[in-house]
């Protein structure tokens, strides 16, 4: 129960933190009090729970911690201005492969090489399609890339199909609830990000038990 205390008041700093952050940007982003301040303080207090009842290896809370506070600031502008902001999809490739590093330095070489292939993937769609996805998307898929690619080859093909059904679902559901029009598009950085920090922390449970990815 400490850890999650612990971890959950940490994890709010930091949303409050991302917060902040968003704002003050060139194009500040607006995000209302509190959700980035309960949605990374509830991730950090799960995964501090986890490590400390010996369910989550130490050497996952770097990158699972890190890629929780990016899901929550990248994906709180996507969605409400549609937008992904350089300040955080730029920077997040090298955060993610550091963040990565106590995973041994196959994990990284498997990062580095994951970001390139979604990262080319998510490119050719833009370019061939370029409604379909923004060049914050693009870069995004970089470090979400690199997320999967530290876990194994599976969860690189299971977290890019995982994203891309999240954003069918939220597109489904938008449009036969009359929230938006299909000309409009759908915010598709939350998706990838979810799919990310699930499919990794999924791992890192699995770890626990040793039954990780196969890699």
């Amino acid at each position: 129960m400490a850890f999650v205390v612990l971890f959950g008041g940490l994890g709010m700093l930091a949303g409050s933190a991302a917060r902040l952050l968003v704002g003050r940007l060139r194009r500040g982003a607006r995000v209302p009090r509190p959700w980035c301040e309960l949605l990374v303080g509830g991730l950090w207090a799960v995964l501090g729970g986890c490590w400390g009842v010996d369910q989550l290896p130490g050497v996952w809370l770097p990158l699972l911690l890190g890629v929780a506070w990016l899901a929550v600031a990248a994906g709180a502008v996507d969605v409400a201005h549609r937008r992904l902001p350089d300040v955080l999809t730029l920077p997040a490739l090298p955060v993610v492969l550091v963040l990565a590093g106590p995973l041994g330095a196959e994990a990284v070489g498997r990062g580095l090489a994951g970001a390139g292939v979604l990262f080319t993937a998510h490119l050719l769609v833009r370019l061939a399609t370029p409604a379909a996805l923004g060049g914050g998307d693009v870069k995004l898929a970089g470090a979400v890339g690199a997320v999967l690619g530290a876990v194994s080859w599976p969860a690189l093909a299971v977290g890019a199909a995982m994203a891309a059904v999240l954003t069918g679902l939220i597109t489904l559901v938008g449009l036969f609830g009359g929230r938006w029009r299909l000309t409009r598009g759908v915010p598709h950085g939350p998706s990838m990000l979810a799919a990310g920090w699930l499919v990794a922390a999924a791992a890192g449970l699995g770890a626990a038990g040793a039954t990780a990815w196969p890699a």
